[in-house]
């Protein structure tokens, strides 16, 4: 029975509060989901990629319990979070493959490609991730919205909830950011 989005705020609340026991209980709800949007990930990245989704989870949520500044609001806001620790292990583990290779390139991928990212795993996260660094010197809405969107894999609804902005707001910002990476891509 998958948990309610009420109870997995609550309890995030609670976590705010000081309340650590909670998670023991917090934990293993979103796991699964974690390691839905890990698999998500890992699809997306080389065939002979040596993380396996399990690794991936472990180390995000590594990463999340020393988030010791972060109020979490909601289960959207968290798995926002989660999201970025991810893209970041990820974006290391192609920056040190990358570095072993001595600047080899792998393929590139559209930014349509690297969304549905269903079936190709030849993507390249570092130019997705520098592109992305270009969109937020210029608009940084637009390059959150592309974050949660993309590795969050929030819907328009749970985006404009964590940035507490319009879902309106976040479809016209969505489709400007699609535009701009799209063409920003095609030049790497």
């Amino acid at each position: 029975m998958k948990p309610s989005t009420h109870n997995i705020t609550l309890m995030l609340k609670q976590l705010n509060e000081g309340n650590q026991d909670v998670l023991s209980v917090l934990v293993p709800l979103l796991y699964d989901e974690l390691r839905r949007l890990a698999a998500i990930y890992l699809r997306r990245e080389r065939g002979d990629h040596t993380l396996q989704p399990t690794a991936l989870v472990h180390e995000a949520y590594l990463r999340l319990v020393d988030q010791k500044e972060v109020h979490w609001q909601n289960r959207s806001h968290f798995f926002g979070i989660a999201a970025q620790q991810m893209r970041r292990i990820l974006l290391d583990y192609a920056r040190s493959h990358k570095a072993a290779k001595r600047g080899g390139l792998a393929g590139k991928l559209s930014l349509e490609q690297v969304m549905v990212a269903a079936q190709d795993n030849s993507g390249d996260v570092v130019a997705l991730d520098e592109t992305l660094s270009q969109l937020e010197a210029i608009d940084s809405q637009q390059a959150k919205i592309v974050e949660l969107r993309v590795f969050g894999g929030l819907t328009v609804d749970e985006v404009a909830e964590v940035l507490r902005i319009s879902p309106a707001t976040v479809k016209r910002d969505w489709s400007m950011a699609k535009a701009w990476l799209t063409r920003e891509l095609k030049h790497c």
